[in-house]
């Protein structure tokens, strides 16, 4: 039988031997649950033909029911630099190519090979090419989008996608790049992949040269509203950022039809909402760049996120809002055995609520190299999402 793990500090205290005996309290923010692989979905990001990795990993669903009840539902992946080539006999083929950006369609909610269309963009040549390019006015040659999260805006009905403008460094270190801007990806509704028709607007507040408060936004995004149907809804997008060395989690908010006017954006100075950017305050530290805050009943939040970025191990912290205060670190996963070899490292674990069940949260985790062009050879299946289930105990 698995072990359930709790979060909490339900306890019954004795006073002095004269007082009466106090009943137990219950810590509001206390949960139960076990965790198990997802080998189902793990296996369905195994593939040997086109598309056969990628990082980042977010799920929007186009119904913008954020929840996993929308069985019929289309969910739209995003993936950062993706894989593109041809395994055979478990060895890499010549002639594979990394595009930046990819992304992947479900019907449903069921991890089949009948429901998932991966999709990467083509030149006139046909060769693989990156989806979403770089055209805002503070884009240099060279630049490139990944991708963060996103939501689908049920006041606009348009898809929003978080972006960042990475430049290559072309640096002998282990992170040879660095990111110079933060962008927000609007595509219509209706648009098809490969979204020509889609928009990009740079976020005014999140990036300044040099600056050791530059912000992220986008590395998790939680739509609370009634459309979206949430348990506990008050109306505004949650939009997370994570800021400097620290990787502080920071958050803003704004009404859905208020997402691409960034004046009127919020931010949490914690104690209260702020419209002044420079006053925002982390409401967590050593989280990773990608990441997910889920409701998950009875008023309760999960952050969910890799521990320090890279290091081993996927925590989950528990909240009474969506930006806490959040209660102590609880241990998830360690990925160590997920991991085939000494020079791989995981990051960015997050949830997904959209192809989760009742009562369950889908969480995905990523593995990869510094030394990924040698290892890509060795291993060329690594560098893909690995899942897992987090199952509550009904409360």
């Amino acid at each position: 039988m698995k072990p359930l793990i709790t979060l909490g500090l339900a306890a019954s205290l004795l006073l002095a031997s004269c007082s009466p005996k106090q009943e137990p309290t219950q810590d509001p923010l206390e949960v139960k649950f076990r965790v198990e692989r997802a080998p189902e979905w793990t296996a369905l990001f195994k593939r040997s033909q086109g598309w056969f990795g990628g990082d980042g990993i977010f799920a929007i669903p186009y119904s913008g029911v954020d929840n996993g009840t929308a069985a019929s539902d289309s969910t739209l992946f995003l993936f950062s630099d993706t894989m593109v080539g041809e395994i055979k006999d478990g060895k890499l083929q010549p002639g594979y190519k990394m595009v930046n950006n990819s992304v992947m369609t479900l019907r449903g909610t069921e991890a089949a090979e009948a429901n998932v269309k991966f999709m990467v963009n083509k030149t006139a040549a046909g060769e693989p090419a990156t989806v979403f390019v770089p055209k805002t006015p503070a884009t240099q040659q060279g630049d490139y989008y990944w991708l963060g999260d996103g939501f689908v805006s049920h006041a606009s009905k348009n898809m929003y996608i978080f972006a960042y403008r990475i430049r290559n460094t072309n640096t002998k270190d282990d992170f040879p790049f660095r990111e110079v801007g933060n962008s927000l990806l609007v595509i219509p509704q209706g648009s098809k992949f490969p979204f020509e028709d889609h928009r990009q607007l740079d976020l005014p507040f999140s990036y300044q040269e040099g600056s050791t408060f530059n912000t992220s936004f986008g590395v998790g995004v939680l739509d609370n509203t009634a459309e979206a149907k949430t348990a506990s809804p008050d109306g505004f997008i949650y939009v997370y950022g994570i800021r400097g060395s620290a990787k502080e989690l920071v958050a803003a908010r704004t009404k859905p039809e208020a997402i691409e006017s960034f004046t009127e954006w919020e931010f949490w100075n914690g104690k209260d909402w702020s419209k002044n950017f420079n006053e925002s305050q982390p409401i967590a530290d050593s989280v990773s760049n990608e990441l997910s805050v889920t409701p998950i009943g009875n008023n309760k939040y999960a952050l969910i996120y890799t521990y320090g970025g890279i290091l081993p191990t996927i925590y989950m912290q528990v909240g009474a809002t969506p930006v806490g205060p959040f209660g102590p670190r609880l241990r998830v996963w360690d990925v160590t055995a997920d991991l085939e070899d000494k020079d791989l490292f995981s990051y960015n674990a997050k949830a997904h609520p959209a192809i989760s069940k009742p009562g369950e949260l889908l969480v995905s985790f990523n593995v990869n190299s510094f030394k990924f062009a040698e290892m890509i050879e060795k291993i060329p299946n690594l560098y893909r999402p690995r899942f897992v289930r987090i199952v509550f105990e009904k409360q």
